[in-house]
């Protein structure tokens, strides 16, 4: 991996969808309440596992050329489901200061999987992904197939729930749909501890002038 210039933040990220998520985010500065980035987002080959065991071997390079390093996978999937979600940023963290990242790197592990963070409570998610009536209705259809919960603010199989409201709007379920929704949905209420932990590290790390 070779890069033109120094890097304020390296990102380590489990596939193309959470790479597309994720740059749209860091594009976002004054919603994130940070100062603009120089920032690289990478995918691992081997998705939530490798991320999970071998990103503290995969970003050693990066050691000099960033001043912080992020990883980002899901639980679901990653090999350590057995384990909290904290328990496993803890790890992560643990072998990443280890490997010359002490004090300027964070885990952040998305529970169950990197769509709880499109759940967000803004107006324009149930529209992106095609559904044309209220977001009572849309809890409604998705109770009725077992993927949300009624005392849930947000599906507890929240991957399930895109893809069959997607398969249902016919629309294709890609990258660049993560990042429309990145780019334009209001996370200012979101619920998410993971998210919260990803944006007030960012803000720890990088504040706003």
């Amino acid at each position: 991996m070779e890069f033109a210039e120094p890097l304020d933040l390296v990102a380590l990220v489990p596939d193309k969808n959470t790479k597309s998520s994720l740059e749209a985010l860091l594009s976002r500065p004054a919603a994130l309440g940070t100062r603009e980035l120089n920032s690289r987002v990478i995918p691992h080959p081997n998705r939530d596992a490798g991320v999970f065991k071998s990103c503290h071997e995969f970003l050693r390079p990066l050691l000099r050329l960033a001043s912080r390093a992020l990883v980002v996978f899901d639980r679901e999937g990653c090999g350590g489901e057995q384990d909290s979600r904290e328990a496993l940023e803890s790890r992560v963290e643990g072998n990443l200061a280890r490997n010359g990242w002490a004090d300027r790197s964070a885990a952040v592990v998305i529970d169950p999987e990197l769509e709880a963070w499109v759940w967000a409570d803004s107006p324009q998610v149930e529209a992106m992904l095609g559904w044309t009536r209220n977001r009572a209705e849309l809890k409604e259809w998705l109770v009725e197939k077992g993927y949300w919960n009624l005392e849930s603010f947000k599906p507890h199989r929240p991957k399930e729930a895109v893809e069959v409201l997607l398969h249902f709007a016919k629309k294709p379920r890609s990258s660049a749909l993560y990042q429309q929704l990145a780019t334009r949905i209001d996370f200012e209420n979101c619920q998410d501890q993971a998210f919260g932990k990803l944006r007030t590290t960012l803000q720890a790390w990088f504040p706003a002038p």
